[in-house]
């Protein structure tokens, strides 16, 4: 069993920074692919970023390339996602998932994940 929190979120304005954070409960997160999801209002939950176990393997959504990278810390089972130049676009509920004992990276459906987080707030005002 994993459990994840989120913390980070909050309200800022155009071109400000946040920095997610996913703590990871249990042993299988160093064995584990993580990843961020986003949902907006009205809108499915859309894939944001991606990180393999070792973090050799990345991948970003396109809307987001260039402006958040994703890292992860095996030694504190935490996985971090630095937002830069942030924009009202921005604004959806962010989640943190994990894909136990995965070994490979790459993984941007919802369907890969195994177990999610609450989600945390990102609101970005114009």
């Amino acid at each position: 069993q994993v459990q994840l929190v989120e913390s980070g979120g909050g309200l800022v304005h155009t071109g400000d920074s946040l920095r997610l954070s996913c703590a990871a409960s249990g042993r299988t997160f160093g064995s584990s692919a993580m990843g961020w999801f986003r949902q907006a209002p009205g809108k499915e939950r859309e894939f944001v970023a991606t990180i393999s176990w070792s973090g050799d393997r990345i991948l970003y959504a396109d809307s987001v390339k260039g402006r958040f990278t994703i890292s992860r810390d095996n030694a504190k089972n935490t996985v971090y996602l630095q937002m830069n130049s942030l924009k009202p676009g921005d604004t959806a509920v962010y989640y943190c998932a994990a894909k136990i004992t995965a070994y490979s990276g790459g993984y941007s459906y919802n369907n890969d994940y195994d177990y999610w987080g609450q989600g945390t707030q990102v609101t970005v005002s114009s």
